[in-house]
């Protein structure tokens, strides 16, 4: 006896890949059409939701290389101004070891009295002391820093609440040429519009980062430079201060 069911239709199947291939409207070409039309649309919208938190990113990796800028200029303002101090306690000591020399004999201070002066160094002005960063930082620094609008206007917590997004108006100013290239449908070319300007300005974005990245290894490699020579004199005037101490403990 036959497996089958005597409600058995053999043509059912095929009735049920029709319906499946005509989309969820059913049969009807329409139907199937507008189906197709919601997916474009749905794909676009969440195309260009996708663009706008990558561009927020790229707004908000902007500002944290900004921050980090600007926080490697004070510590090259802090390196200046150590090396600014080590310089004087050096100029100092040497005053210290003439006098110690005239105290210790009277021919040490003969000599000491002929001998030519070291050069007396400018005296400190108020406030910090003068440092610039490498050319290459600043400019891109101040680059980014001219998007800082656009991050606040993009953060999901500072920008202000509109219709912006929903705005399809804006879709129709654009030269015939690009009114050409972009799809008939008001609500599809805005999408594919806004895709596009996102698209430019991430590639502008990420031409500031590559600037903000190259102007920070510069300042990295120049703070290096006068670390190893803060270095060297820290370590030569500590050399000078035993010697001094030692001549100090035999007068």
């Amino acid at each position: 006896m036959s497996a089958l069911p005597r409600s058995y239709n053999p043509f059912a199947e095929d009735e049920e890949e029709d319906a499946v291939a005509a989309g969820p409207g059913g049969p009807g070409g329409a139907e199937r059409q507008r189906y197709l039309q919601q997916e474009v649309l749905r794909r676009s919208a969440a195309t260009a939701d996708s663009t706008t938190r990558s561009l927020s990113l790229l707004y908000e990796s902007e500002r944290i290389g900004v921050a980090a800028s600007e926080e490697l200029v004070r510590q090259g303002e802090a390196l200046k101004r150590t090396e600014q101090m080590v310089d004087k306690m050096d100029q100092d000591l040497k005053t210290s070891q003439r006098h110690i020399n005239s105290i210790k004999s009277v021919w040490g201070g003969l000599v000491n009295y002929f001998k030519a002066k070291p050069p007396e160094s400018k005296p400190e002005q108020n406030g910090a002391p003068e440092y610039y960063a490498n050319s290459r930082l600043k400019e891109a620094m101040m680059s980014s820093k001219e998007q800082e609008s656009k991050y606040q206007e993009s953060h999901p917590n500072l920008r202000k609440l509109d219709n912006s997004d929903n705005d399809f108006s804006k879709a129709d100013l654009v030269s015939p040429v690009q009114r050409d290239s972009y799809p008939k449908n008001q609500q599809l070319r805005a999408y594919h519009q806004k895709i596009d300007n996102n698209l430019d300005e991430m590639s502008s974005g990420l031409s500031r980062l590559k600037n903000l990245a190259l102007g920070l290894q510069t300042e990295i490699e120049e703070q290096d430079d006068m670390l190893d020579r803060l270095t060297k004199k820290v370590e030569t005037l500590d050399v000078n201060i035993k010697n001094t101490d030692k001549k100090i403990r035999q007068l």
